[in-house]
């Protein structure tokens, strides 16, 4: 059966959208569009993107007869501004807006430490000072505090190390090296207790506070003595001290002297050389033992 041309209307219709035999074209999103594939070369040019882009462009094509084609298709040069839309946000280059989120403040941990030390320097105990009237010193709300510390025994171990000397710059492979300069760490910080009624003040209420005198000692305490331990190991194993003797025994024999000088005995001094006159004495004991029928004077026997 012939199929009938179509009439004036269709006609009119089909050149309105650029379809030159007046018939209804295929949908270039419909099924099948990409089983087609591209119009053969012998097509006449249309305005559609879809068109090769060295065909000439009609200049009566209307600016949504790009819109509708495929993705695929090569972008015609013609092509209307709003068919960029659906480009990245960010041009080739352009640095990536950050994540935006919750950064953990350093202003204001220095504020509410600050607080703290502002409260203790005008004489208030360790006992009464409260969150709630540290956050108002600071200027900053209760929340703030908790978010970083979980109680007051850990806020304060912070504030006493912010006010004490800080921790010694160890390398960490020395042996006796490293054990002077962890000494030395304990003697400059016996000073500073001494000049500074502030850390006086709250090392003798410290010890008051079990809760509190615990946390400092896990926190600060322990990993100073386990570092002094590990250094005395590190000389042992370079031969600067005897193998045959417990490393804990000999850590103390290196710090008793002084923590007698810096804590127990506060009017002892504390003189620049006290950390190489223990390790001195100390090593008396401690040096590796000579072998048997060598002289101590290094002389041969004869």
């Amino acid at each position: 059966m012939q199929a009938q041309a179509p009439d004036r209307d269709e006609r009119a219709m089909g050149e309105r959208d650029g379809r030159p035999d007046g018939g209804p074209g295929p949908d270039p999103g419909g099924p099948g569009a990409a089983a087609r594939g591209p119009a053969p070369a012998s097509a006449p040019a249309s305005a559609s993107a879809s068109a090769p882009a060295s065909a000439p462009a009609s200049a009566s094509a209307p600016a949504s007869a790009s819109a509708s084609a495929p993705a695929s298709a090569p972008a015609s040069a013609s092509a209307p501004a709003s068919a960029s839309a659906s480009a990245p946000d960010s041009a080739p280059g352009e640095e990536p807006e950050p994540r935006r989120g919750r950064p953990r403040s350093a202003a204001a941990e220095r504020a509410i430490l600050d607080a703290v030390v502002e409260l203790l320097e005008a004489g208030e105990p360790l006992a009464a000072l409260s969150i709630e009237r540290i956050a108002r010193t600071a200027g900053v709300g209760k929340a703030t505090i908790y978010r970083r510390w979980a109680g007051k025994e850990e806020l304060f171990v912070d504030v006493l190390r912010a006010i004490e000397p800080p921790e010694p710059d160890v390398s960490g492979t020395g042996g006796l090296d490293d054990l002077r300069v962890l000494l030395e760490s304990i003697r400059t910080r016996g000073l500073a207790q001494r000049s500074s009624a502030l850390l006086h003040n709250v090392f003798a209420q410290m010890k008051s506070h079990p809760k509190l005198w615990h946390e400092y000692q896990c926190t600060v305490i322990a990993p100073r003595r386990l570092a002094m331990a590990a250094a005395v190991r590190r000389a042992v194993e370079a031969g600067e001290l005897r193998d045959d003797t417990d490393v804990e025994l000999m850590d103390d024999l290196f710090l008793g002297p002084m923590l007698v000088r810096t804590i127990h005995r506060p009017d002892a001094p504390l003189p620049e050389d006290l950390a190489d006159r223990i390790i001195a004495l100390a090593i008396e004991g401690l040096a590796p033992r000579r072998a048997a029928g060598k002289p101590d004077d290094g002389t041969d026997q004869g």
